[in-house]
């Protein structure tokens, strides 16, 4: 069927799409704003770098025998700094509000503009400023960054409430539709909410509910008019095709086009779970999008540098924390026991090590777990109780901002354990680990984590799992600095700490 009647199968099928601009508003209403907003903060940057260098005094750049008010070298820059933070898309409605891509081509577009400044200046001998180029680039770029993080973290508030999201259709398999739709949901700052999904050539006899699904369950027609059929009675604006999908490759070429022709929004969601952005790669092929995924490396040389990091941030911390630990080993010697907790856990590789903790529990806390087992808040693998009566009156304000765990920055400047990593199993966790749960061993394990500032005890185990895994099979530097950056979040929020 052409695209052109499948437009107007839709169209026929929905007696208005006035709500479905409206929820495109919201898109142009941000993007609006985000330009209103660079605009202001590059003319004050530009201001202040002028006021700061020059004052009110008549100033000018000499280009030859042209004569230049730096008053209007302000006005040009700001133009062609505002337009080059749109050319390299920094605006783009698909990349604002989650990841860090906006952030990266706001850096890019900066970098651009004032190393070509640099470069003429060096190049034809202008002499240019120095102190207001460095003073407008540092000014504008902080400006805009913090302005961008301020207006996503408004968003993201918008966004818990289902507001401000694209409105999905998930067109897929019974399995790739459950878990693309619970995805999504589990993290609703991404600004897709998924609506409905519709499962093409479902069984009458397969038991999938709509609370299986985690979504409402538009329809099962196998044809392209059904799917747009159930576009038009849910009122999405974005539909996403995933794996299981019975059409053939014409027929998600008619789909495409339909869904162009009516400006609705089309993601492809191949079954690939717990993939970062840096190993996915497209390769276009005869007209085929051919989807690589990079082997996971974590080379010698991406070791050495994490093992530099590790011993230089763990012996400033103690230097800078010996106060605050002496403090607390009075506090916990003045219980009667040890100060210093050693429990054997698993590292990496399999190996074990002595991970040290200020005690925050009575003496025979371990002899009393066979007791108290039954009462575990845990999630079926770690023992874990909120309300642990083991726990001493000086512990628990200790486990609430996590200051029982300092002393293994010990065990990471002598190499048993990283700042961050997966989260040290008991020997006895790790004997019921099923083969693939190993692949955490693959690293060493860590003080903090995602697994910490994600929910931390509050996760169950299939979450803690997956974001162990996550953290072994996409390491990165970057990643581990913003782990720790969102440690300190997780700790003064307290959630899941127990």
């Amino acid at each position: 069927m052409e695209s052109e009647e499948l437009s107007e199968t839709l169209t026929d099928g929905n007696k208005s799409f006035d709500s479905k601009a409206e929820c495109r508003n919201w898109r142009q209403a941000y993007v609006r704003r985000l330009r209103w907003v660079d605009g202001t903060i590059i003319v004050w940057a530009l201001l202040a770098a002028q006021l700061v260098r020059f004052g009110f005094e008549k100033s000018d750049l000499q280009i030859g025998r042209l004569t230049i008010s730096y008053w209007l070298c302000g006005v040009i820059l700001g133009l062609i700094w505002y337009i080059m933070l749109g050319a390299w898309d920094s605006r783009k409605i698909r990349i604002v509000g989650s990841g860090t891509d906006e952030f990266k081509l706001v850096l890019t577009a900066t970098t651009w503009l004032f190393g070509t400044i640099a470069i003429f200046s060096y190049a034809f001998g202008l002499e240019t400023a120095r102190g207001y180029v460095l003073l407008a680039l540092p000014i504008g770029s902080l400006g805009i960054l913090l302005a961008r993080w301020i207006q996503r973290q408004m968003l993201h508030k918008k966004r818990q409430y289902g507001h401000s999201s694209a409105r999905v259709l998930v067109v897929a398999g019974p399995q790739a539709a459950t878990h693309l739709a619970r995805s999504l949901t589990r993290q609703p700052s991404a600004g897709f909410l998924p609506i409905a999904a519709h499962i093409p050539g479902l069984s009458a006899a397969h038991s999938l509910s709509e609370l299986t699904l985690g979504t409402k369950l538009a329809g099962t027609g196998e044809s392209v008019e059904a799917i747009l059929e159930s576009i038009a009675t849910h009122d999405a604006d974005t539909v996403a095709l995933s794996a299981g999908v019975t059409m053939s490759p014409k027929e998600i070429r008619d789909l495409g086009w339909a869904l162009a022709d009516l400006r609705i929004r089309l993601i492809m969601a191949p079954a690939l779970t717990d993939i970062a952005g840096p190993r996915v790669h497209v390769q276009p092929v005869a007209g085929l999008p051919l989807v690589h995924v990079s082997t996971p490396q974590f080379s010698s040389g991406a070791q050495f540098a994490k093992r530099v990091f590790d011993i230089v941030s763990a012996s400033l911390l103690l230097i800078v924390l010996s106060p605050v630990l002496l403090v607390l080993a009075i506090i916990v010697s003045s219980d009667r026991g040890p100060v210093l907790f050693k429990q054997p856990r698993v590292g990496l590789k399999g190996s074990i090590f002595k991970m040290l903790k200020f005690r925050s529990m009575v003496v025979d806390a371990e002899a009393q777990v066979a007791v108290l087992s039954e009462q575990s808040d845990g999630n079926g693998v770690m023992f874990k109780m909120k309300n642990d009566p083991r726990v001493t009156n000086a512990g628990k304000w200790m486990r609430r901002f996590s200051l029982d765990e300092l002393p293994q920055l010990w065990n990471v400047l002598v190499g048993n354990m990283s700042l961050v990593g997966p989260r040290p199993p008991l020997e006895s966790e790790a004997e019921s680990y099923e083969k693939h749960v190993h692949r955490r061993f693959m690293v060493k394990p860590g003080i903090t984590g995602l697994w910490q500032v994600s929910g931390r005890s509050d996760l169950s185990w299939e979450d803690t799992v997956r974001l162990d895994l996550y953290y072994v099979e996409n390491w990165s530097f970057a990643g581990d600095i913003l782990i720790l950056l969102k440690t300190l979040k997780a700790v003064i929020k307290v959630d899941g700490a127990y």
